[in-house]
């Protein structure tokens, strides 16, 4: 039963890590997040983060029966995630947009 689990979570990891490197090397993004991304690098680097944390909890919390291990590691994969939204969000544009104002 874990397998039906764990497979889909790294395929998902390996496509995420792909946009990454693709974002890194060339600073391509997907074209549902072209606009709001002003640092491809950094948001390449935030799924390639993203990526790390998917396969770190599917390796330790599907994979492992020792009960401190799948511990440790499954908070260690939550932070990892934490931290790559954050680069994610350091990556995009923020929300508030200024305003010009005309000279008259």
């Amino acid at each position: 039963m874990r397998l039906y689990l764990g497979i889909p979570v790294i395929l998902l990891a390996v496509l995420i890590a792909a946009s990454g490197i693709a974002a890194l090397t060339r600073g391509w993004v997907l074209p549902t997040s072209r606009k709001h991304v002003t640092r491809p690098q950094l948001y390449g680097w935030g799924q390639l983060v993203i990526a790390t944390a998917l396969c770190c909890q599917a390796a330790f919390g599907l994979m492992t029966n020792d009960l401190d291990t799948r511990q440790w590691g499954t908070l260690t994969g939550s932070v990892l995630m934490v931290t790559g939204i954050g680069v994610i969000a350091v990556g995009q544009r923020t929300a508030g947009h200024r305003q010009r104002r005309s000279a008259q």
